[in-house]
């Protein structure tokens, strides 16, 4: 299980579970819960590559980042070879 620590969005952490490239589960500790159910419904199962390509960017109000903008960074970085160290 992969934490994200997120800033700028009500969501405060991101739990995730990547294998072979492949989202298997997130879990977000707070933020809208009806928005995050919905978009973990559409990610599992889903390339990570292909999420990050679809979230990334993603703006939320004036915060200059979103929930799935801080989701996009997770699987970055939990794609990233140093994330497991």
């Amino acid at each position: 299980m992969f934490v994200y620590k997120t800033t700028g969005t009500c969501a405060k952490e991101i739990h995730l579970d990547v294998q072979g490239g492949v989202i298997h589960s997130v879990e977000f500790v707070l933020g809208c819960p009806g928005f995050t159910q919905a978009l973990i419904r559409v990610l599992v199962g889903m390339p990570a590559e292909e999420a990050i390509t679809q979230l990334e960017g993603i703006q939320c109000l004036d915060k200059g980042t979103s929930c799935p903008d801080q989701l996009a960074k997770a699987l970055r970085q939990s794609l990233s070879p140093t994330a497991s160290l």
